[in-house]
């Protein structure tokens, strides 16, 4: 069961990742500017193969819990935002509106984490790295669209 469960979340995260293959960042985004911050295009396929591999891990853990519902609709809603906002930003290049995204996004992945964190330590705390990473992706977004709002 296990790993049936795992299997559902990566999937369900693969999703998520498949709408990066699909609305590329392309010329556009590289036109943009950015703040000196902003991490190397190489880190963001592996940090987010590590980010959906563990949150697959820490919502697998709390299926496998006591009262798994309500965890487990936090974590649908946030992987649903996830999958959002790279066609707003990217596919439809509408900055505020992925910033509006994004925003939600981070606030329901802190709800999700502290729920993961009552229900089981470990997957709580295996949520961290994502939510702040979703933190850093959301300032990175706020700076794109501020320094940008000509191309917006």
């Amino acid at each position: 069961m296990t790993a049936f469960y795992f299997l559902v979340f990566l999937s369900a995260s693969a999703a998520a990742a498949a709408t990066g293959s699909v609305f590329l960042p392309g010329k556009w985004y590289q036109s943009l500017k950015k703040p000196s911050w902003t991490p190397p295009k190489k880190a963001f396929p592996i940090v987010w193969t590590v980010l959906y591999v563990i949150s697959a891990i820490a919502a697998t853990r709390i299926a496998l819990g006591e009262n798994p519902a309500p965890g487990l609709a936090l974590w649908s809603l946030q992987i649903a935002l996830n999958t959002l906002w790279t066609p707003v930003f990217f596919g439809a290049r509408r900055m505020a509106t992925g910033m509006i995204v994004i925003a939600v996004l981070w606030f329901v992945l802190a709800i999700t984490t502290v729920v993961f964190l009552q229900s089981d330590l470990l997957a709580g705390l295996l949520m961290l790295p994502y939510f702040a990473w979703i933190g850093l992706a959301a300032a990175l977004n706020w700076r794109i669209w501020r320094d940008n709002r000509e191309s917006a």
